[in-house]
């Protein structure tokens, strides 16, 4: 296996999950008696640019199909993102009606509708049939393919082209950020978002690994992917989506676009951090398998007292961490989800059933395990009545929290 960056080859384990099933992949009850494939979730970092890596065992056109279960839309605090990014973004580039934006990965329209709203010109990227279909119903322009550099060739030249949390889903990181030069006007910009590699080791959120996460992510590492295809990052941003998120603005390596001070800091914070040596990547094994040890020695002892386990939040994080941990139906009852698209099926690998919210007004349990704690504060608002029968929220990373 070679770093999908700079071709060096990959000697060092970054953290071993074992195998998994892809997290994305729910299971219909007739699917439930089928053979189910595990991958392995093994990843490195590469000792030359540090990208940290996992092999493509998935391919891109598997996952994100006809059928991709992920919608943007049933976040009440991503929509709020979105909006306040669409918001500040259209100020601060001046954009107006003869302005064009883009944007890669576009789902079901979550953020391109707020730009229909100001009558920006806009179109979405999108491989998933489903989530384009969902975003043309909005009155959304969208092209259903994936990105990349013969792609963009194709495409009208850009004001701003969008890309959030898919720099680390592309397998071809090269093509596709020659791609984004290539569809940028000459004074162009372009806004990436992604989970910050930082807050994943300290945090130790090894939960937010899966397959079609094939990159994650430092600023010292994307620099160097950018300057390799004639881009330059002049600002950058620190935001708490996801864990903690990096929100990057780039445009051409030869724009007069001055650097904003937030680049020099962010750089030399994870190279204190030792980001850029391989000592910067250790210790995230053992980290995990604390955790995993601290939550099943404490979901054995309430399952031992015979008290209700539920779970709500049916994402890929999720996904990771029960199916690391091991916990299968057995343990917890039921996941809550509120996407239509994943209640009535099950988790891979797990089978716990996913259902919709009325199951715990009904069944009453006496814990919930919040699996997406990256947006704990809405969840539990959204779940403020559990209040009623004493109910206990439960988080387990960084560590196992009992609310």
């Amino acid at each position: 296996m070679n770093c999908r960056f700079c071709h060096n080859e990959l000697r060092h384990p970054f953290i071993d999950l074992v195998n998994s099933p892809p997290s994305n992949s729910y299971l219909t009850l007739e699917q439930l008696n089928e053979p189910e494939t595990y991958y392995p979730l093994k990843v490195f970092v590469c000792d030359s640019c540090f990208l940290v890596q996992i092999d493509e065992y998935k391919k891109s056109a598997d996952i994100f199909n006809q059928d991709y279960a992920y919608f943007s839309s049933y976040s009440t605090a991503w929509l709020d993102h979105s909006r306040r990014y669409a918001h500040m973004i259209i100020e601060r580039l001046n954009l107006d009606k003869n302005s064009i934006v883009m944007e890669i990965a576009s789902n079901d329209g979550y953020l391109l509708q707020y730009f229909v709203e100001k009558e920006i010109p806009c179109y979405g990227i999108e491989p998933a049939e489903n989530a384009a279909n969902v975003a043309r119903e909005k009155g959304i322009t969208v092209l259903r393919s994936f990105f990349g550099n013969k792609m963009a060739h194709t495409l009208t030249k850009a004001d701003l082209i969008i890309g959030n949390n898919v720099l680390a889903h592309v397998p071809d990181i090269n093509s596709f950020v020659d791609g984004l030069r290539i569809a940028l006007k000459p004074e162009g910009t372009i806004t990436m978002e992604f989970p910050h590699i930082l807050n994943l080791i300290n945090e130790c959120q090894f939960d937010t690994i899966y397959h079609e996460h094939y990159s994650y992510l430092s600023l010292l590492t994307v620099d160097k992917i950018f300057r390799s295809n004639n881009l330059k990052i002049y600002d950058v941003e620190e935001l708490p989506t996801h864990g903690g998120s990096l929100r990057i603005y780039a445009t051409h390596a030869d724009s007069k676009i001055p650097y904003s001070k937030a680049v020099t800091d962010i750089l030399a914070k994870e190279m204190g951090k030792k980001l850029n040596t391989l000592e910067g990547y250790l210790g995230l094994q053992s980290h995990a398998n604390r955790i995993r040890l601290q939550f099943l020695g404490w979901i054995t002892e309430v399952h031992g007292r015979k008290d209700t386990i539920a779970a709500y939040g049916a994402a890929a994080k999720g996904n990771t961490f029960l199916n690391y941990c091991g916990i299968k139906g057995d343990m917890i009852q039921f996941i809550v989800d509120k996407s239509p698209h994943k209640q009535g099926k099950y988790l891979p690998g797990s089978h716990i059933p996913i259902v919709g919210i009325e199951r715990i007004k009904e069944v009453k349990p006496r814990y919930i395990l919040i699996l997406p704690w990256n947006i704990r504060d809405e969840i539990m608002a959204e779940l403020s009545f559990v209040r009623s029968w004493y109910g206990i929220f439960v988080t387990a990373i960084p560590r196992l929290k009992l609310i």
